[in-house]
Parts: structure tokens; sequence; C-alpha cells
């Protein structure tokens, strides 16, 4: 039977965050699952892990599927990224494209077909979005969702980039497991 609540603990974040053994909430964010038919809600937690925002997991989606976020409550930070594809298999360790994308309440983005995303709460409150993707679990609420694919993340603990808080301000770091980034739009934030 389809559970609609899920959460992602501070557990399973560890696979993909910047300095994994830092503490952190015991939840990162909670996900209200809509299924085929509903959208989905998420809520993120405030603060950081270390010095790295909360963050949702990142995943790529399988085949053609698209994909919106509106942003209900918050602001934050959206990233994509589009990995380099050679002989129709992606290079999980090579980016075609990387761009971060600031959004607060009100605001729509598009995630297009092959492009992995997550989202980043940077605001003091919930940052809560909608989305229409077609969620369905393989399982139990807890289970990844089978429209996407989050192994290539976790095997590069994250995305090219992380989100973290510089004097008070959000900031990119690198990841250094990926060898190449050959395209950026950083959304006017600093990178170290």
């Amino acid at each position: 039977m389809f559970e609609p609540y899920a959460t992602r603990t501070h557990e399973k974040m560890r696979e993909v965050l910047m300095s994994p053994d830092a503490p952190g909430p015991a939840i990162h964010y909670h996900m209200i699952r809509g299924g085929t038919d509903k959208r989905n809600i998420t809520i993120w937690e405030t603060g950081t892990v270390g010095n790295e925002y909360i963050k949702t997991y990142g995943h790529y989606h399988v085949d053609e599927l698209d994909e919106t976020y509106w942003v209900l409550e918050g602001e934050g930070i959206i990233l994509q990224q589009k990995l380099v594809i050679e002989n129709g298999v992606p290079q999980i360790d090579r980016v075609e494209e990387f761009k971060a994308i600031l959004v607060k309440a009100g605001d729509a983005v598009y995630m297009p077909p092959h492009h992995g995303h997550l989202a980043v709460n940077i605001g003091k409150q919930w940052l809560v979005t909608a989305d229409d993707s077609p969620v369905a679990s393989s399982g139990d609420s807890s289970s990844l969702p089978v429209h996407a694919d989050y192994d290539m993340v976790k095997k590069m603990r994250g995305f090219a980039y992380y989100v973290v808080e510089k004097d008070g301000k959000p900031a990119l770091i690198p990841n250094k497991l990926y060898k190449e980034v050959r395209k950026t739009d950083f959304g006017g934030l600093p990178t170290k």
C-alpha cells in the first residue's frame, strides 16, 4: 500500500554531505508524496550541517521525465546539473552543465529531462515546495522513488558543488570528486 508521508533522515543524508560526520537534525526534510494523481509537498528544516545548508538528497530522473517546482514558502537554491554522455552512458564524475538558481516564495523552476536536481534551504524559516513529479514508491514510504536515480549522486557524495554558509550568506564549494564541469551558471553566488 502506498504511504504518502516520508522523511529523509540525517543518517541517510550522510551519504551526500560535504561533512558526513558533522551533527545535524534527525530529519532534514519531510515529503508528502502525491503518487500519480496529486502534487508532492516537501518541507525542509532550517540550518546547516557543518557549514553546509540543509538540502535534499538529489537525483536524476529516469527516461524523459521532467518536473516543475513551485516555491510556496521560504527561500532557497535549486541546483541542476547535466552529466556528460559518452556512447550513451552518463559519466558520473563529469558535468556538461551546472546551474544554481536562487528562489523565493512565488517562484517556479522547471527541471528538464536528464538534469539532476536538488534543493537547498538558505532561509531562517521552512522552505516549502510543491512539485508535479509522479512519485511512486517501490514499497515502504522511506524508500527512494522508482522514477529517479539516486545512486549516481550517492557515488559522488553529492552534486558538483555544495552550498555552504560563508559570512552569513550562501556560497558554492566544489565537490573534489568531480573531474570536470564544462559550463557553469552560479546565479550570482560566490565560489570558494
